[in-house]
Protein backbone atom coordinates (compact mmCIF):
# COMPACT_ATOMS: atom_id res chain seq x y z
CA UNK A 1 0.00 0.00 0.00
CA UNK A 2 1.00 3.62 -0.51
CA UNK A 3 -0.09 7.03 0.68
CA UNK A 4 -0.87 10.03 -1.53
CA UNK A 5 -0.26 13.72 -0.90
CA UNK A 6 -2.44 16.33 -2.62
CA UNK A 7 -1.77 20.05 -3.07
CA UNK A 8 -4.74 21.94 -4.51
CA UNK A 9 -3.50 24.68 -6.80
CA UNK A 10 -5.48 27.04 -9.02
CA UNK A 11 -4.12 25.66 -12.28
CA UNK A 12 -2.95 22.22 -11.14
CA UNK A 13 -3.49 19.67 -8.42
CA UNK A 14 -0.09 18.37 -7.38
CA UNK A 15 0.27 14.71 -6.43
CA UNK A 16 2.88 12.79 -4.49
CA UNK A 17 2.99 9.11 -3.61
CA UNK A 18 4.90 7.31 -0.91
CA UNK A 19 7.16 4.37 -1.42
CA UNK A 20 5.55 1.00 -0.49
CA UNK A 21 7.05 1.14 3.02
CA UNK A 22 5.47 4.60 3.57
CA UNK A 23 8.77 6.22 4.51
CA UNK A 24 9.46 8.60 1.62
CA UNK A 25 7.30 10.96 -0.48
CA UNK A 26 7.99 10.99 -4.22
CA UNK A 27 6.60 13.24 -6.99
CA UNK A 28 3.65 11.76 -8.89
CA UNK A 29 2.75 14.54 -11.32
CA UNK A 30 0.02 17.12 -11.70
CA UNK A 31 -3.56 17.17 -12.84
CA UNK A 32 -4.43 20.34 -14.79
CA UNK A 33 -7.65 21.90 -13.53
CA UNK A 34 -7.92 25.41 -15.02
CA UNK A 35 -9.21 27.07 -11.85
CA UNK A 36 -11.48 24.29 -10.55
CA UNK A 37 -9.69 21.65 -8.50
CA UNK A 38 -12.93 19.64 -8.30
CA UNK A 39 -12.28 18.67 -11.94
CA UNK A 40 -9.36 16.57 -10.67
CA UNK A 41 -11.45 14.24 -8.48
CA UNK A 42 -11.86 11.51 -11.10
CA UNK A 43 -8.18 11.48 -12.04
CA UNK A 44 -7.15 11.40 -8.39
CA UNK A 45 -9.58 8.53 -7.79
CA UNK A 46 -8.00 6.65 -10.73
CA UNK A 47 -4.56 6.99 -9.12
CA UNK A 48 -5.97 5.84 -5.77
CA UNK A 49 -7.36 2.72 -7.39
CA UNK A 50 -4.35 1.99 -9.62
CA UNK A 51 -1.77 2.45 -6.87
CA UNK A 52 -3.85 0.97 -4.01
CA UNK A 53 -3.57 4.17 -2.00
CA UNK A 54 -4.51 3.55 1.61
CA UNK A 55 -4.40 7.17 2.85
CA UNK A 56 -4.85 10.48 1.03
CA UNK A 57 -3.35 13.53 2.73
CA UNK A 58 -4.89 16.74 1.41
CA UNK A 59 -3.11 20.01 2.16
CA UNK A 60 -5.14 22.43 4.30
CA UNK A 61 -3.91 25.97 3.52
CA UNK A 62 -4.50 27.70 6.83
CA UNK A 63 -3.74 31.39 7.33
CA UNK A 64 -0.47 32.16 9.14
CA UNK A 65 -2.47 32.80 12.33
CA UNK A 66 -4.07 29.34 12.03
CA UNK A 67 -7.49 30.55 10.93
CA UNK A 68 -9.31 29.21 7.90
CA UNK A 69 -9.78 31.38 4.87
CA UNK A 70 -11.46 30.72 1.54
CA UNK A 71 -8.76 28.28 0.33
CA UNK A 72 -8.91 26.16 3.48
CA UNK A 73 -12.69 25.92 3.26
CA UNK A 74 -12.36 24.85 -0.36
CA UNK A 75 -9.80 22.17 0.63
CA UNK A 76 -12.23 20.83 3.26
CA UNK A 77 -15.01 20.65 0.65
CA UNK A 78 -12.66 18.96 -1.83
CA UNK A 79 -11.58 16.35 0.75
CA UNK A 80 -15.24 15.63 1.61
CA UNK A 81 -16.10 15.31 -2.09
CA UNK A 82 -13.23 12.85 -2.52
CA UNK A 83 -14.43 10.82 0.47
CA UNK A 84 -17.93 10.64 -1.01
CA UNK A 85 -16.55 9.72 -4.44
CA UNK A 86 -14.49 6.90 -2.89
CA UNK A 87 -17.49 5.62 -0.93
CA UNK A 88 -19.79 5.57 -3.96
CA UNK A 89 -17.15 4.05 -6.25
CA UNK A 90 -16.30 1.30 -3.76
CA UNK A 91 -20.00 0.48 -3.18
CA UNK A 92 -20.85 0.37 -6.89
CA UNK A 93 -17.74 -1.53 -7.95
CA UNK A 94 -17.97 -5.08 -9.20
CA UNK A 95 -14.38 -5.62 -8.09
CA UNK A 96 -14.03 -6.63 -4.43
CA UNK A 97 -11.44 -4.55 -2.57
CA UNK A 98 -9.73 -5.44 0.67
CA UNK A 99 -9.00 -1.80 1.55
CA UNK A 100 -10.79 1.53 1.73
CA UNK A 101 -8.62 4.64 1.62
CA UNK A 102 -9.09 7.28 4.26
CA UNK A 103 -8.78 10.99 3.58
CA UNK A 104 -7.15 13.36 6.04
CA UNK A 105 -6.27 17.04 6.05
CA UNK A 106 -2.78 18.31 6.89
CA UNK A 107 -1.80 21.88 7.74
CA UNK A 108 0.21 23.06 4.75
CA UNK A 109 1.17 26.58 5.69
CA UNK A 110 4.15 27.74 3.64
CA UNK A 111 4.55 24.48 1.67
CA UNK A 112 4.41 26.34 -1.65
CA UNK A 113 7.03 28.80 -0.43
CA UNK A 114 9.15 25.86 0.71
CA UNK A 115 8.64 24.17 -2.68
CA UNK A 116 9.83 27.29 -4.53
CA UNK A 117 12.94 27.45 -2.30
CA UNK A 118 13.72 23.76 -2.92
CA UNK A 119 13.31 24.18 -6.66
CA UNK A 120 15.57 27.24 -6.67
CA UNK A 121 18.18 25.34 -4.64
CA UNK A 122 17.99 22.53 -7.22
CA UNK A 123 18.71 25.13 -9.94
CA UNK A 124 15.27 24.76 -11.52
CA UNK A 125 14.55 27.95 -13.46
CA UNK A 126 11.75 30.15 -12.17
CA UNK A 127 9.76 29.67 -15.41
CA UNK A 128 9.81 25.91 -14.80
CA UNK A 129 8.61 26.26 -11.20
CA UNK A 130 4.97 26.56 -12.25
CA UNK A 131 5.03 23.13 -13.85
CA UNK A 132 6.27 21.31 -10.75
CA UNK A 133 5.68 23.48 -7.69
CA UNK A 134 2.32 21.86 -6.84
CA UNK A 135 3.72 18.34 -6.88
CA UNK A 136 6.73 19.53 -4.86
CA UNK A 137 4.31 21.01 -2.29
CA UNK A 138 2.35 17.72 -2.33
CA UNK A 139 5.60 15.92 -1.50
CA UNK A 140 6.15 18.22 1.48
CA UNK A 141 2.58 17.69 2.69
CA UNK A 142 2.91 13.92 2.38
CA UNK A 143 6.37 13.72 3.93
CA UNK A 144 5.15 15.75 6.92
CA UNK A 145 2.27 13.31 7.44
CA UNK A 146 4.58 10.30 7.11
CA UNK A 147 7.07 11.77 9.58
CA UNK A 148 4.33 12.52 12.13
CA UNK A 149 3.08 8.94 12.05
CA UNK A 150 6.58 7.48 12.32
CA UNK A 151 7.42 9.50 15.48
Amino acid sequence: MTWMGVDLGDARVGLALSDPEVTLALPAGNVRVHGDSFQALDEVLDVIEDRHVERVVVGLPLQLDGSEGKSAKKARRWAKALERRIEVTWQESQVPRDWTPDVMLMDERLTTVDAHHRLSAAMVGSREHRKVVDQQAAMTILQTAIDQVRR
